[in-house]
């Protein structure tokens, strides 16, 4: 059986830098951080005071007032990115085979927030069991593609991937698996998360994940920095129009990227900190780029995971090294988290996204507020520090691990 082509033929983003396609692309080429106090809640009594939160976001700006109150935050981003997504492809929904066309989307956590909210209102009730009606459907990470398809009537598969941090670009591979072997023509794929809570930051927090530096909250993700402490966490959400290349030139579809292949791969290590010696980074890449047909010598550009945490970069770093060899060092190497912040299960989405839009533009997004030389870093490598570089990028590689060790790798390149 031949496996058919799989182009991206729409693109939707609402990240802490842009609240969509157009503005984000313009902050990543600009070197925009998007991390600040946060205003969620009162934070005095917490260790960490800023994340990467959505800016000039209200729900009432895309919900009626009734629609809203149904819907986690982590909902409303996966069905505002997903509708601009679907406009940007100019799909014509009327004339679709709705059964053929899916939604499969990723998510690390899911409705958080309103987790938080009806146990704290239990908590501090009289022990009577109070629960919202929509405590249930507004919390399970599946309700997110779930809404998408009930809104548009897609009637094909429908699911949600939950692999940490990994999850979106789980989602990505999914959605090009299923077309490749002809079980669907269309499906919308991403990411959506809104983690940033008290629960999300007390608990990233607890772990002594995040960055401290509540002195300068636009610096402290500083990804191969000497002096990064930790990432910072963000919110939003990414979605992508993956197609069949045939059914989207039939239609005379616009052709960002063809998704050339996937990979995934385990560390089998510990619950929350990589392979000292990358070893599933390694074979992530190397069945990334197995899965694609393609050599060590046609990568252009990898938008790491790059977290900025002292471990995770370097670690990375030395996997990358050990798969392209001497090729390395003509590669464009960035971490986009420097500005976004760290959106868990949405980051395979924003950052397949952003590798994208630089083979689109030819220009490769910065790695912002690198000030400091990390001896464990190979200074031959070119991270792309502090300001977009001119690149004419026909293969571009993303890069997404998980807690847990889940390791996932989506390679795209210029259509044909």
């Amino acid at each position: 059986m031949q496996l058919k082509r799989v182009v991206v033929t729409g693109l939707g983003a609402l990240t802490p830098i842009g609240n969509n396609i157009e503005e984000y692309w313009d902050a990543l080429v600009n070197g925009k951080s998007g991390s600040a106090p946060i205003t969620y809640y009162d934070t005095e009594k917490f260790k960490v005071k800023f994340a990467c939160e959505l800016k000039n976001y209200k729900t009432e700006d895309h919900f009626d007032r009734k629609e809203g109150r149904k819907l986690d935050r982590f909902a409303q981003y996966a069905l505002v990115s997903s509708d601009e997504a679907i406009r940007d492809s100019k799909l014509d929904l009327e004339k679709l085979d709705k059964f053929r066309v899916g939604v499969i989307w990723g998510a690390g956590i899911g409705g958080l927030e309103t987790f938080q909210n009806e146990v704290m209102n239990f908590a501090n009730g009289d022990g009577t069991p109070r629960f919202n009606p929509f405590f249930i459907p507004k919390m399970i990470a599946d309700i997110a593609p779930g809404n998408i398809s009930i809104k548009h009537g897609f009637m094909g598969p429908n699911y949600t991937t939950v692999s940490a941090c990994a999850s979106s670009a789980n989602a990505m591979i999914d959605a090009l698996n299923y077309i490749r072997l002809g079980h669907c023509d269309v499906i919308v794929t991403g990411g959506s998360e809104a983690a940033v809570t008290i629960a999300g930051m007390g608990g990233f927090g607890a772990m002594h994940a995040l960055s401290t530096r509540n002195d300068s909250p636009e610096t402290a993700s500083r990804p191969f920095d000497a002096t990064r402490d930790g990432f910072v966490l963000g919110e939003g959400a990414g979605a992508l129009v993956l197609e069949e290349y045939e059914h989207a030139v039939a239609r005379g579809a616009k052709i960002y990227a063809e998704v050339a292949g996937g990979g995934m791969s385990s560390d089998a290590y510990h619950m929350t900190a990589p392979h000292p010696d990358g070893i599933g980074v390694v074979r992530v890449m190397e069945n990334c780029l197995r899965d694609a047909g393609l050599s060590i010598e046609d990568v252009d550009a990898i938008n790491t995971h790059g977290t900025s945490t002292p471990l995770g970069d370097v670690a990375e770093l030395k996997a990358i090294t050990q798969v392209f060899g001497e090729h390395a060092k003509d590669i464009n190497i960035n971490s986009t988290k420097s500005m976004t912040g760290h959106l868990l299960g949405a980051a395979g989405a924003i950052e397949a996204i952003a590798s994208i839009l630089a083979m689109e533009h030819g220009m490769v997004p910065p790695t912002i507020n690198h000030t400091t030389v990390d001896e464990n870093i190979d200074p031959s490598l070119n991270l792309t520090l502090n300001k977009a570089q001119k690149r004419d990028v026909k293969v571009a590689m993303s890069n997404t691990f998980g807690f847990g060790g889940h390791n996932a790798c989506v390679v795209f390149k210029k259509i044909d």
